[in-house]
């Protein structure tokens, strides 16, 4: 597993650094599976599609949850700092919603039943969407999250214009868009 603190760059290096003999191996691969999808996720690229249930058993995708600036955050409701985060995600999306800001919830819970409690309680009243599959959720991986919570801010075509930002760095660049 890559440290999501290494950039792609560096990974690229160790792995041109791997001889010919370790590129067969089971790390070799996953490294290299890594690289792939930190290519397909560089800020510039499309978004990669995905369509999950929501809460009520809606089928949503991102296509449709797409506005002139869509936040796809994934989160969970066991995760201490995704739900200390909330508040501040709740008070951005009320402050910037009529102005073209969406959002899309992926939550990695297990449980569904605290998965739409937390939803609740914490007021997350933009769109929610989970296979209820913890770290094997299929949007994670396709996102290759490996730490959550984790951003991706996207342009109303779908393209990666940031990703990883939280509190007031997250509010900062969706008001530099949005103003």
């Amino acid at each position: 597993m890559v440290n999501k603190s290494i950039t792609k760059e560096e990974t690229e290096v160790y792995y041109n650094q791997l001889g010919k003999e370790s590129l067969e191996t089971t790390y070799a691969k996953n490294i290299e599976k890594t690289l792939k999808s930190m290519n397909n996720l560089s800020i510039g690229k499309k978004a990669p599609e995905f369509s999950a249930p929501s809460p009520e058993g809606k089928m949503i995708s991102l296509k449709e949850s797409l506005g002139k600036i869509t936040i796809i955050d994934f989160w969970a409701s066991w995760c201490g700092p995704c739900r200390a985060e909330n508040p501040n995600v709740v008070a951005m999306y009320n402050k910037y919603h009529s102005k073209g800001l969406n959002m899309i919830g992926v939550s990695l819970d297990r449980d569904g039943t605290k998965w739409k409690e937390a939803i609740k309680k914490d007021g997350l009243t933009w769109a929610h969407v989970s296979n209820l599959k913890f770290w094997q959720d299929p949007i994670a991986e396709l996102y290759n999250i490996k730490s959550i919570p984790a951003t991706y801010i996207l342009d109303e075509k779908g393209i990666i214009i940031a990703k990883d930002l939280r509190g007031e760095e997250l509010e900062a660049k969706v008001k530099e868009l949005l103003d």
